[in-house]
C-alpha cells in the first residue's frame, strides 16, 4: 500500500484510523476506498475489497503512533481473523 510515500495526503480523520489499528494487517475495504479517494490510487484488493499491509506499512504506522504519544504503538493490537484449524 506504500503508507509512508502517500501519508501526507491522507486526511487527519484516515491517520488517525490508522494510528489507531496499529496491529492490524489488512485495511478494510471502506477505508482502502477512502485512502485510494484521497491518494489517487487503486491498488490491488483482496476478494473482499481489503488491501494487505506491507511490513513497512505496518512498522511506518506504528512509528507515527509512537510519535503521536499513542500508547498502543508499543504493544499493537492484533483484530485480524484467522479461518478454523482442522
Amino acid at each position: 500500500m506504500h503508507i509512508r510515500e502517500f501519508w501526507s495526503q491522507l486526511s487527519p480523520d484516515t491517520q488517525q484510523w490508522l494510528i489507531d489499528n496499529p496491529g492490524s494487517m489488512i485495511v478494510p475495504r471502506t477505508m482502502t476506498a477512502i485512502f485510494n479517494g484521497e491518494t489517487g490510487e487503486d491498488g490491488a484488493v483482496d476478494i473482499h475489497g481489503g488491501t494487505l499491509l506491507t511490513a513497512d506499512d505496518q512498522l511506518f504506522i506504528r512509528e507515527q503512533a509512537h510519535l503521536r504519544g499513542n500508547a498502543t504503538a508499543e504493544d499493537p493490537r492484533f483484530f485480524d481473523s484467522v479461518g478454523p484449524e482442522d
